[in-house]
């Protein structure tokens, strides 16, 4: 069964540990990174976002495929689906087709719109017990076709947008989505605690996991990150294990060319990353 992400992250926080948001695609990584999380027990999120949801034939489709999953594959460690970057519109469709978080990116509206629309979410999400992620500072990098510069947050914006009840932050703190360039600046840590200071005991939410040195997770996780996104590195380790397959000629040997055999390396490669992930995070045993 769905749970809201609440639980599982304010135990994150406590325990000074991060769980894994991971993004899917379709069939194969949503299995992927459930027999993970339950292989690992680790609580796990999973991320869809608007352009995803729209590809897998629509939010029922999404919903009712993890739930069978969850039921089918006996995943016992506790599972958010969660919709990334979302809009108000988005928002209502994930929470009616029954996605068990949303996460709401008001981040591109001015600070007072943005308060306006995460109030009006506030009171739906905490009726029917869904955890709900705000954004504040836009995060850097391609999301869905928008391009941002990965700005830093204004931490007294981030304590305003805090204080309508939401259950997690995302706050701007310098990181991009994708693969970083190679004169990026790294994490602002100042903005961080800053925002971290303003915010109290608010799990706060690192997108753009792809790519961020180690030590450098470690750290955040440390100021108070319990949510960290991971996207585009589940897809680069899918596509370089489907290439080294074709580039084998494994897929003209035998029925090689059988989509359970074409994808079988990909879905391995994810699992992989997702493990490497969730040690790194420090979810391991903790569902």
């Amino acid at each position: 069964m769905l749970v809201s992400a609440k639980e599982m992250l304010n135990k994150a926080r406590e325990g000074k540990y991060a769980v894994g948001q991971f993004n899917i695609n379709n069939l194969e990584w949503t299995k992927a990174i459930l027999l993970t999380a339950e292989e690992l027990k680790s609580p796990v999120i999973l991320g869809v976002s608007e352009g995803a949801g729209k590809y897998m034939c629509g939010y029922k489709t999404v919903v009712g495929m993890v739930n069978g999953m969850l039921e089918e594959l006996n995943i016992t460690v506790p599972v958010a689906l969660h919709l990334d970057h979302g809009s108000f519109e988005g928002a209502k469709a994930c929470i009616n087709a029954g996605f068990s978080s949303i996460m709401f990116d008001g981040s591109h509206y001015p600070i007072e719109e943005n308060i306006k629309m995460t109030t009006a979410l506030v009171n739906t999400c905490d009726v029917l017990g869904i955890s709900l992620e705000a954004e504040v500072g836009s995060i850097g990098g391609e999301e869905d076709g928008v391009i941002g510069a990965g700005e830093c947050a204004d931490p007294n914006e981030c304590k305003a947008i805090a204080d309508l009840g939401v259950t997690m932050l995302a706050a701007g703190i310098g990181n991009i989505h994708g693969k970083y360039p190679e004169n990026w600046a790294g994490l602002s840590f100042d903005t961080l605690a800053a925002v971290k200071e303003k915010v109290g005991d608010m799990p706060l939410v690192l997108h753009g996991g792809t790519g961020i040195p180690e030590d450098m997770i470690k750290k955040a996780i440390s100021l108070g990150v319990a949510k960290i996104n991971v996207n585009t590195e589940c897809q680069l380790s899918f596509a370089a294990a489907t290439r080294e397959y074709v580039e084998a000629g494994k897929d003209l040997q035998g029925k090689g060319f059988d989509p359970r055999k074409l994808l079988a390396p990909g879905f391995e490669a994810i699992k992989a990353t997702v493990k490497e992930k969730m040690e790194l995070f420090g979810s391991v045993g903790k569902a």
